[in-house]
């Protein structure tokens, strides 16, 4: 194998599996629209609150900076788990895998605490364009990160019994971005929604 070979990421060397890793950045360009939609719909509906709650009324700090701590702490697991992967560490490609996952459901529970929690106080999504515009954004991220974990169940299951063949490279260098792309959709979500709104 020559040095231009090896410099090459294990996912990238097989001519298949880099077809498909482009075609799973296509997949994130339509999700990066639909956010974007999201997006443009809450800015619309932020100020209109009805009789319902306002962002200020709603929102809590304390909640949402555990949830963002929890999610970009997993971006980072998820980013060793890949790294481990590329130096031939079936055991830590796992196990950051499994850490990963765990994060990824605590996150989404602390979500849906915030929902019940809302939704116990009578906030439903049908209060105001507000509440509505809120869950839909929310929740759509939420499910994501649910489809995320239950993707990284799966592909653990698949690294243990298969070890690290071309396929499980490229299915994990393909979560990996699925979850990067998550966090980054956070982000914005933390921006433009809670600290625009507890301001």
């Amino acid at each position: 194998m020559s040095a231009t070979t090896t410099s090459i990421p294990p996912e990238f060397q097989d001519n298949h599996e880099s077809i498909r890793i482009m075609g799973f950045w296509i997949f994130l360009t339509t999700d990066i629209v639909l956010f974007g939609s999201l997006f443009s719909v809450y800015a619309v509906f932020r100020s209109r609150v009805a009789l319902g709650p306002t962002p200020h009324q709603l929102f809590t700090l304390g909640p949402v900076l555990a949830e963002t701590l929890i999610l970009l702490t997993s971006t980072f697991t998820c980013s060793l788990s890949l790294f481990s992967a590329r130096n031939n560490r079936l055991k830590g490609a796992i196990g950051w895998l499994v850490v990963t996952l765990v994060l990824g459901a605590s996150f989404v529970s602390l979500e849906i605490r915030e929902f019940v929690g809302d939704v116990l106080a009578g906030h439903t999504w049908h209060q105001s364009a507000f509440l509505s515009g809120f869950f839909t954004l929310v929740g759509t991220h939420g499910s994501h990160v649910t489809v995320g974990i239950v993707w990284a169940i799966m592909l653990a299951l698949q690294l243990a019994m298969k070890g690290l063949t071309v396929t499980n490279r490229r299915k994990l260098y393909t979560f990996a971005l699925y979850w990067h792309f998550l966090d980054i959709v956070w982000i914005f979500l933390f921006s433009v929604v809670y600290l625009t709104g507890i301001a």
